[in-house]
């Protein structure tokens, strides 16, 4: 198939792309062209890349036009976060390409009543970009089933891998909890640290990406979970971290609002959001319909991301290494 990703140089699409040119497809990349892909594989001297301003286009009207010029059989969007923008791109496609598949988020989903979530359950999604996410997936699968512009949504937990920054234990992206854990540190969890995070590997997301292009047929007009098979709780999270250096976990636990008094004001904003949703979510419907198959669990997906990060002296261990 000629297949054009849009935002193609980022987390998923560093190893998206490389999967495609590997199974014989032509692969077209739309970026900025900010930067490069995240690592380097020779499958990228292969790929056709195009520089673009997909807000400029966008608010030009002309950003769905020139993807539909491309003729390609299959469009994959990585970086697509307003109902409008969904809708411009799936009008210009409809009836000239195959199939639409869009990174959403699986924060679509608010607060969960029963866990491990099913696509099916109730939405109730709050805040500005699971809203809006929401939108665009209710657009796009309806759009679908009407026998519009073919799309399907794969909604994303929080991705890591080498080169990214984990969600961390206490459901922010401060990288020195990570090594207060590894050097044995007393770290203070909010209230019980039994809130859930859903990590996946990036290469994760880009196996189901490449397996909905394959099962086209169970793919169009539905949208599927891409997560790694368990959710971890706070407590659980840090004890894993700690384990990693031979350390023993020292925590201490305080409600909320005690613990944000001592926490940055942007980390305590991000980790609430992060334990208000406290994601756990089933993949079966992935596993059924497209055979998805998560090679990493979450603490193997933020293992790796932590090693890179620690190679490149971004963490702390204070001499502690990874056993």
């Amino acid at each position: 198939m000629r297949i054009v990703v849009i935002g193609g140089t980022g987390h998923i699409g560093s190893y998206l792309v490389p999967r495609l040119v590997r199974a014989g497809h032509e692969v077209i990349v739309l970026s900025r062209g900010e930067r490069d892909a995240y690592h380097p594989d020779a499958a990228w001297q292969r790929v056709r890349r195009i520089r673009l301003d997909r807000d400029a286009l966008d608010a030009a009207g002309t950003f769905g036009a020139t993807v539909a010029d491309l003729g390609a059989d299959a469009v994959v969007d990585l970086v697509c976060f307003t109902v409008a923008s969904a809708r411009h791109l799936a009008e210009a496609l409809r009836g000239r390409t195959g199939l639409l598949l869009h990174c959403g988020t699986i924060w679509v989903h608010g607060p969960l009543a029963e866990v491990p979530v099913t696509e099916d359950a109730p939405r109730e999604p709050f805040g500005e970009y699971g809203t809006a996410k929401a939108e665009i997936e209710s657009y796009l699968i309806g759009e679908a089933r009407r026998g519009g512009t073919p799309a399907t949504v794969l909604h994303a937990g929080h991705i890591v891998g080498p080169g990214w920054q984990p969600c961390n234990p206490v459901g922010n992206f401060d990288l020195r909890v990570f090594g207060a854990l590894a050097r044995g540190e007393e770290v203070a969890l909010p209230n019980f640290g039994l809130e859930t995070l859903h990590h996946v590997h990036a290469d994760d997301v880009a196996q189901a990406f490449e397996r909905a292009l394959n099962r086209r047929g169970a793919a169009v007009g539905e949208s599927f979970h891409v997560t790694s098979p368990q959710a971890l709780t706070l407590r659980g999270y840090a004890a894993a971290v700690a384990g990693w250096f031979g350390a023993q976990p020292r925590l201490r636990f305080e409600p909320f609002d005690t613990w944000a008094r001592d926490v940055d004001p942007e980390d305590a904003r991000t980790s609430k959001e992060h334990l208000e949703h406290s994601p756990s979510m089933s993949i079966e419907k992935a596993r059924t319909l497209l055979g998805y198959a998560p090679r990493y669990s979450s603490p193997q997906a933020v293992r790796e991301s932590l090693a890179w990060l620690i190679a490149r002296d971004q963490v702390d261990t204070g001499g502690a290494s990874l056993v």
